[in-house]
C-alpha cells in the first residue's frame, strides 16, 4: 500500500450524518411520554397509596418508639423557636402540631418531621417586628417597661401587641402556603433549582448568625430595641453591649449551662450513634430540670430571671388572615415560601436516597402549602423542616409518616395537659436550645476552603451570599445572593473554555495533521460571548478572516483587470486544488452587509472563475497574509444552543475563514 495515500495520511475518519431534529427523533424512536389519567392528575393524597400497603408488625413498633422521641424534641424546639418569631412559647407548639397533620395526607417523604425551622422563624420574626414594633403599643402610665427596665411612666400593652403579632404571623404563614400551593399546582417546583448548594450554605450560615445574636440578648436578658432589616445585627450588638451592665446572672448561667450540656450530649449521641439505641433525648431531660429549678428556687421573684409564665391549655380558635397585611408582606412571604421549600426537599432528598425511594417535587410543594394555610388558620406559623429533628426522627427507627402522626399526639398532650409544668421555665434556656441546634449550620463554614480548592465561582456564591444576608438582612441578601449567582453563570457563558484539539506530538509523531484545525467550545453561544468566540476562533487558526478575505478581494479585482487587458493569463494550478477561492454566495454576502464588518466595495464581481493558488507568489503588489490550514474542525458537541446572533456570526465569520479551506462540524 502506498505510504502517501490517504488512509496512512489521515488515519481517523468521522462519519456522522447530518440530522434535523424531526429525522433524529424518527430514526430513534423517540418514546411518547406517557400521559396521566384525569384520576392519577386530581390525586393529592399519597396517603392513600402506601398507607394500603403499610406492613404493621414491621413498621409500627419502630414507628411509635421514634412518634415517642420526635414528638418530644418537636415541642421543646415550637417553644424556643417562637422565641426568634416574637411571639409568646405556646404558638410554636401549634405550630409543631397543625402542620403535620397536612404533611401525612399529602406528603411523599417518609422520614422528614414537618415543624418550625430557625431560619423561616426568623424569617417571619424579622416581618413581625417590622409591622408590630415594641413603639406601636405604649400606653402611658406608671409602671416598667419592656423586660422589667424602667420606662419613664410608659408601659407596653402586651396583650394588643401579641396579638397583632400572631396576626402577622399566621397571616404570613397563610400567604407563605398559598405561594407554595400555587408553585406546585403550576408544576414549577424546578424553580428552587436555581438555589445552588453553595448559596443555601451561605444563606443558613448568614441565619445562623442573625439566629444567634436575637437568642444572645434572651440569654443575657438585656433590654434591647427591635431591629430589622439592613444592620440589624448591627444595631442588636451595640444595644447588648451598651446594656450589658444589667445583664439578669440567673437567666445567663441556666443558658450557657444549658448551652454547654446539650452540645456535649449531642456530641455522645453522634459519636455513639451505633451503640444507642435511642439518642438520649437532652432537651427534654434539660427543660425538665430547668423548670424544676426555677419553680423551687423561685428565680423569678428572687432573682428576676425571665420565665415563660403563661402557657394556656387547649387550642385557639381558627381565625382567618388579615386581608390589609397581605399586601405588605407579599414580598417576604413569596422568599420565605421558597427558601422552606428548598430546606425541606433537600432533607427530603437525602434520606429518600439513603432508603431507595423517591419523593416528588411539585407535590412537596402542595404537601407544605396545605400545611403552612392549615397552621396559619389556627395561629401558627411558618414549617418546613429541621435536620436535627429529622434525623432524630430516622436514627429513633422511623419508618414512615406514621412516626409524624404519633410525633403530633405527644405535641398534643403536652398542649392539653402538660403545657402549665413549663410555665416557671426560664426563656433563656430555650434561647440556649435554639443556640446549641445552630452547630450544623455553622460548621458549613468548614465547607469554604473545600469549595475554594475545587471551584471558586461557587466559593464567592458562597461567600457573597453569606456576607450579603449578614448585612442586608435575610430577605434582601438572599435576592442579592441570586443576583450574584445568575452574574457567575453569565459571566462563564460569555468566557467559555475554548481549546484545539489534536494529537500530542511526543506521544505519537504519526499522528500529525499539518494544517488542520480542530477547535472546541464548551458553551452555549449567544450574543453575549459571541466576540469572544470569534477572537478565540481567530487565535486558533492564526490570522483575521476579514483581513485575509479583503486583501483577496483586492488582489482578485487587480488580477481580473490584467486578465482583462491581456496583460495576464490565467492557468488551473495541478498543485494544490484545495487552496482556491470561489465566490457569489449570496446568503453570506448579505450576512456580511448586515453586520457591517464588510464593505460592498469589497465584494467580487463574479464575472470570471479564477482559481488562485494563494501559496505562491502572486503576480500583483497585494500582502495577502498566508492561511496555514487547509481544514477547519468546530466540534459544538457541548453546545447546547445558538441564537440568531450567534448564527449570523457564525455564518459570516466562519464562512470567511473556510473560503480558503475545507469546513466540518462534527456536531
Amino acid at each position: 500500500m502506498d505510504a502517501h495515500s490517504p488512509e496512512n495520511l489521515y488515519p481517523y475518519t468521522v462519519s456522522r450524518p447530518i440530522y434535523s431534529n424531526p429525522t433524529f427523533e424518527e430514526d430513534n424512536e423517540r418514546q411518547a411520554r406517557e400521559e396521566r389519567t384525569l384520576r392519577e392528575r386530581l390525586s393529592l393524597f399519597p396517603v392513600i397509596d402506601w398507607l394500603s400497603r403499610y406492613p404493621i408488625r414491621e413498621w409500627l413498633p419502630s414507628d411509635v418508639i421514634s412518634g415517642v422521641s420526635t414528638g418530644l424534641v418537636c415541642s421543646l424546639q415550637g417553644l424556643a423557636y417562637a422565641l426568634l418569631v416574637s411571639v409568646a412559647p405556646v404558638y410554636g407548639l401549634y405550630s409543631a402540631f397543625f402542620p403535620i397533620l397536612t404533611y401525612f395526607l399529602l406528603g411523599t417523604s417518609r422520614h422528614i418531621s414537618v415543624g418550625p425551622f430557625p431560619v423561616t422563624c426568623l424569617m417571619v420574626g424579622s416581618v413581625v417586628l417590622t409591622l408590630a414594633p415594641d413603639d406601636h403599643f405604649l400606653l402611658p402610665g406608671n409602671g416598667t417597661g419592656v423586660n422589667g427596665t424602667e420606662a419613664d411612666g410608659i408601659v407596653v400593652d402586651v396583650e394588643a401587641m401579641e396579638a397583632q403579632r400572631i396576626m402577622v404571623a399566621s397571616s404570613m404563614t397563610v400567604l407563605v402556603g398559598l405561594f407554595q400551593v400555587v408553585m406546585g399546582l403550576l408544576q414549577v417546583g424546578f424553580l428552587v433549582r436555581y438555589l445552588s448548594d453553595p448559596l443555601v450554605g451561605g444563606f443558613t450560615t448568614a441565619a445562623a448568625f442573625h439566629v444567634l445574636i436575637s437568642q444572645l440578648k434572651i440569654v443575657l436578658s438585656v433590654p434591647t430595641n427591635n431591629h430589622s432589616g439592613c444592620f440589624s445585627i448591627l444595631y442588636t450588638l451595640i444595644d447588648v453591649f451598651t446594656n450589658i451592665r444589667q445583664t439578669n446572672r440567673a437567666d445567663l448561667v441556666a443558658g450557657l449551662l444549658t448551652i454547654v450540656i446539650v452540645m456535649a450530649v449531642k456530641e455522645v449521641n453522634s459519636k455513639f450513634r451505633h451503640k444507642i439505641p435511642v439518642p438520649i433525648p437532652i432537651e427534654v431531660i434539660v427543660t425538665v430540670v430547668a423548670a424544676g429549678i426555677s419553680y423551687a428556687t423561685e428565680l423569678e421573684s428572687r432573682y428576676g430571671a425571665s420565665i415563660v409564665h403563661s402557657i394556656p391549655r387547649g387550642f385557639a380558635p381558627a381565625q382567618p388572615p388579615n386581608t390589609e397585611l397581605l399586601w405588605n408582606i407579599l414580598g417576604s412571604s413569596f422568599s420565605t415560601a421558597v427558601v422552606g421549600y428548598a430546606v425541606a426537599v433537600s432533607v427530603a432528598k437525602v434520606y429518600a436516597a439513603k432508603h431507595d425511594y423517591t419523593i416528588d417535587g411539585n407535590q412537596e410543594l402542595i404537601a407544605f402549602g396545605f400545611s403552612n394555610v392549615f397552621c396559619g388558620c389556627f395561629s401558627g406559623f411558618v414549617a418546613s423542616t429541621a435536620l436535627s429533628r429529622t434525623a432524630v426522627q430516622e436514627s429513633t427507627g422511623g419508618k414512615s409518616q406514621v412516626a409524624g402522626i404519633i410525633s403530633a399526639v405527644m405535641v398534643m398532650i403536652v398542649i392539653l395537659a402538660l403545657g402549665n409544668l413549663l410555665e416557671p421555665l426560664q426563656k433563656s434556656v430555650l434561647a440556649a436550645i435554639v443556640i446549641a441546634n445552630l452547630k450544623g449550620m455553622f460548621m458549613q463554614v468548614t465547607e469554604v476552603p473545600t469549595l475554594w480548592r475545587q471551584n471558586r465561582a461557587d466559593c464567592f456564591i458562597w461567600l457573597a451570599t453569606c456576607l450579603a444576608s449578614v448585612v442586608l438582612g435575610l430577605d434582601v441578601g438572599l435576592l442579592a445572593g441570586l443576583v450574584f449567582e445568575m452574574g457567575t453563570v453569565v459571566v462563564r457563558t460569555q468566557f467559555p473554555a475554548c481549546s484545539t484539539l489534536g494529537n500530542i506530538p511526543e506521544m505519537d509523531a504519526r499522528n500529525k495533521f499539518p494544517g488542520i484545525k480542530i477547535f472546541k467550545c464548551n458553551a452555549p453561544i449567544y450574543f453575549a460571548n459571541i466576540d469572544y468566540f470569534k477572537e478565540r476562533l481567530r487565535v486558533t487558526v492564526g490570522f483575521d478572516s476579514v483581513r485575509v478575505f479583503k486583501k483577496r478581494n483586492k488582489a482578485l479585482k487587480k488580477i481580473h483587470k490584467l486578465i482583462k487587458k491581456g496583460k495576464l493569463r490565467a492557468t488551473e494550478s495541478p498543485f494544490n486544488p484545495l487552496l482556491s477561492f470561489s465566490f457569489g454566495f449570496e446568503s453570506e454576502q448579505d450576512s456580511g452587509r448586515e453586520s457591517g464588518q464588510v464593505e460592498d466595495g469589497d465584494w467580487p464581481v463574479p464575472e470570471v472563475e479564477v482559481r488562485v493558488d494563494w501559496a505562491l507568489e502572486l503576480p500583483v503588489r497585494v500582502s495577502v497574509p498566508k492561511v496555514q490550514i487547509h481544514s477547519l474542525v468546530l466540534d459544538f458537541s457541548a453546545v447546547s444552543f445558538l441564537d440568531v446572533v450567534a448564527v449570523k456570526s457564525l455564518r459570516l465569520s466562519v464562512g470567511l475563514v473556510t473560503k480558503g479551506c475545507k469546513f466540518k462540524s462534527p456536531s
